[in-house]
């Protein structure tokens, strides 16, 4: 009986149709995209900043209306017992959240359903139809005070590291309206200010504004983002994302 012949893994080998060895098979190098790869594990009393892009060519998100559809969307799927999005920032082709969740479960089931939330609602508003999110999204879990401090700080303040990037100074008492920043209790008084107002420096209207808004974000839950990041001082308002650490300016 004729044996079939055995080949090695130095065998030559003309590629076939389907299957087995075929020329520049295999992952890509220099990959862009987010890998599919299981996600880096990570315990439920740990935050976790969450990055999403968009595809390109959408309109962008620092829109009035964009905005207040991702609002909605993140009241509706946000306030979950085990997903929760705590403080978001909506950028030109991206969004920024901070999110709770219970596990990596919790984790994908709740993004899935605010991604379906989002992508509906906002290709409603826009009029267009297909995927909105040009990869999957990126999650960092943060395991400490400073690095929730320091993921706060990028979300939130995010705007104004563009606005250096241009050149620009915004005011000291702006913040950015396509973000959660104006429902966020962390920022710092600052001590300069003229008849010790704080450093937002809301006039009376805005404030009857806010206070007309409801919040559309979850309350923090974990003591990291609760509490646990302010043992290293409270945000300041007009700090810049990247640079060094800033105090109230005149």
């Amino acid at each position: 009986m004729a044996r079939s012949a055995q080949l090695t893994l130095g065998s030559a080998r003309k590629p076939t149709g389907h299957g087995g060895w075929r020329p520049g098979a295999g992952r890509p190098r220099g990959r862009k995209t987010v890998s599919h790869d299981t996600r880096e594990r990570f315990a439920a009393r740990h935050p976790l900043h969450v990055t999403l892009r968009i595809k390109p060519g959408v309109q962008s998100l620092r829109r009035g209306k964009v905005c207040a559809t991702i609002r909605a969307a993140l009241a509706a799927g946000g306030h979950k017992p085990t997903f929760r999005v705590v403080e978001f920032n909506a950028l030109h082709n991206h969004l920024h959240l901070m999110v709770e969740a219970e596990g990596a479960t919790a984790l994908a089931r709740g993004m899935q359903g605010l991604q379906v939330r989002l992508a509906r609602g906002i290709n409603r508003l826009l009029g267009r139809t297909g995927s909105l999110f040009a990869t999957r999204y990126h999650a960092r879990p943060l395991r400490t005070p400073r690095e929730v401090r320091n993921a706060l700080r990028y979300v939130l303040l995010n705007a104004r590291h563009h606005a250096a990037e241009r050149g620009r100074q915004l005011a000291r008492d702006w913040l950015d309206p396509f973000s959660s920043a104006p429902w966020f209790d962390g920022f710092h008084a600052c001590p300069r200010a003229p008849r010790g107002q704080a450093c937002l420096g809301f006039s009376p209207d805005w404030l009857a504004f806010l206070q007309r808004q409801p919040r559309p974000t979850a309350t923090a839950r974990t003591w990291l983002l609760a509490t646990g990041w302010r043992r290293h001082g409270l945000l300041v308002p007009t700090e810049v994302p990247g640079s060094s650490p800033s105090r109230c300016s005149a």
